[in-house]
């Protein structure tokens, strides 16, 4: 108990099975259990109730002593993925590359991973790698002292244990955290030459918290950038989107720009943004989500990309047209080419790609102001989105305002004003109706109904 409360207080090195760590107490670090998720917590409790040591780990800890709240808590501990699975009746082992636990909680998906160990190269306990460096595959376990050293960042190798409120600290990371500096565990470019996707999280994390890029850290980014078309592409949507939703994406399109990595994320980011019109519209995209995120309303990655790749689907159309392919099949295959091209770099899921197209298929038809088709549009299941993406249009400049603010008035007002809003419908508007042709005998076979 002494032990404890003297741990709690004054913070202190850790006990020598835990290597050079420092453990620090509630009274300097300031997190409470009470700040983590019920699910996260009784993860930890049930883990360690069961002989294992178990902790809150990364981001979590992060965030929470940066004043942020946490999306999501990562668990790591010393039980093999096999005894976590048979700590939790609701629980599944997923991944090859990186085997975890998905424990289910209610409502919250706690991942729970294994302490990993060093790569022993002189032994058959190594990781696959290809020949750049990049790890395939890798469920070496280990101390917890070696996965420190095995995570990314400082300020992601930050152990709570709710038990005690302390915090265990291997690589400084409290300090980088209250210095704003994103600093990488062990040489920089071996790490990311393991894993690219890191040089992405470097710029998300450094974004999101404000936090300078050590100089060494940063320096091998702008060499290896062209290692991220080796990241498979489901992963490089995954970071993508963390990106994208992370309340900063304007900061952190401007940092990926800035490092070079923009070419190996989005290869059609870079004819976007050389265009001002196109810029402006995804610079105001942007805004508004991270708007959103701060404000805690949901967001739609669907719409995001939509945005994001817009004005390379109207620079395919606008080809196709003058090739003399009519208006709307034009769009279409515009549209398809698009994804297509994007999907050799971003694995787009199928229910994303969905909400695209559908946004991007309604524009056309908010031209049309006349007869029945402005009803019709209205109870299109995606009408909210696609108006959202015309009113977003034209405060960028890219059609007349006074269209946008047509749809905002005719949608808000009852239907006897509606009528009187329409427009007159011009010639060509209406579609000719074709007459079914009778049966020659039709006329004669008919008989009146008392006969």
């Amino acid at each position: 108990m002494i032990r404890k409360f003297i741990s709690r207080v004054f913070g202190r090195k850790a006990p020598a099975n835990s290597g050079d760590a420092t453990v620090v107490g509630a009274n300097k670090h300031g997190i409470r259990r009470e700040s983590l998720s019920s699910g996260s917590l009784r993860t930890v409790e049930t883990l360690q109730q069961q002989g294992f040591k178990a902790y809150v780990v990364g981001g979590a800890v992060r965030d929470l002593l940066a004043g942020r709240k946490p999306k999501d808590f990562d668990v790591a501990t010393n039980a093999t993925p096999e005894q976590v699975r048979n700590c939790f009746r609701r629980s599944r082992i997923i991944g090859r590359r990186f085997q975890i636990v998905h424990v289910l909680m209610g409502a919250e998906t706690i991942e729970v991973t294994t302490f990993r160990g060093h790569h022993d190269q002189q032994s058959s306990h190594r990781a696959q790698t290809d020949n750049q460096g990049r790890v395939l595959r890798d469920n070496v376990f280990g101390s917890q002292k070696d996965d420190a050293m095995r995570r990314d960042f400082t300020v992601n190798a930050l152990y709570f244990d709710p038990a005690t409120e302390t915090i265990i600290d291997y690589h400084r990371g409290l300090s980088d955290l209250k210095q704003k500096t994103l600093r990488m565990i062990g040489d920089p470019a071996t790490r990311y030459r393991e894993d690219p996707v890191r040089m992405l999280r470097a710029v998300r994390l450094a974004s999101k918290l404000d936090l300078t890029i050590e100089p060494a850290t940063r320096q091998p980014i702008g060499e290896l950038a062209g290692l991220i078309e080796n990241v498979p592409p489901s992963r490089l949507f995954d970071e993508m989107l963390k990106l994208l939703t992370s309340g900063d994406a304007v900061k952190c399109l401007k940092r990926l720009r800035n490092e070079g990595l923009h070419h190996g994320v989005l290869p059609l980011l870079d004819v976007i943004l050389d265009q001002p019109l196109g810029e402006r519209f995804v610079m105001l995209a942007l805004e508004k989500t991270d708007q959103r995120v701060r404000e805690g309303k949901p967001i739609s990655p669907g719409f995001l990309f939509a945005t994001l790749l817009w004005h390379e689907v109207l620079a395919h159309w606008e080809k196709l047209k003058a090739k003399g392919e009519p208006k709307i099949p034009a769009l279409y295959t515009a549209m398809d080419t698009v994804l297509d091209v994007q999907g050799e770099k971003l694995a787009i899921t199928r229910r994303i790609a969905g909400d695209i197209k559908d946004i991007w298929a309604l524009q056309p038809r908010f031209e049309q102001r006349a007869g029945k088709r402005p009803y019709a549009l209205l109870e299109q299941p995606r009408f909210r989105a696609g108006y959202d993406f015309l009113v977003l249009r034209a405060q960028a400049g890219e059609l007349d305002m006074e269209v946008a603010d047509w749809w905002t008035r005719f949608q808000n007002v009852d239907g006897d004003k509606r009528a009187e809003m329409l427009l007159p419908e011009q010639a060509g508007d209406k579609k000719k109706r074709r007459r079914r042709k009778k049966p020659a005998n039709a006329a004669s076979s008919a008989a009146p109904a008392s006969e």
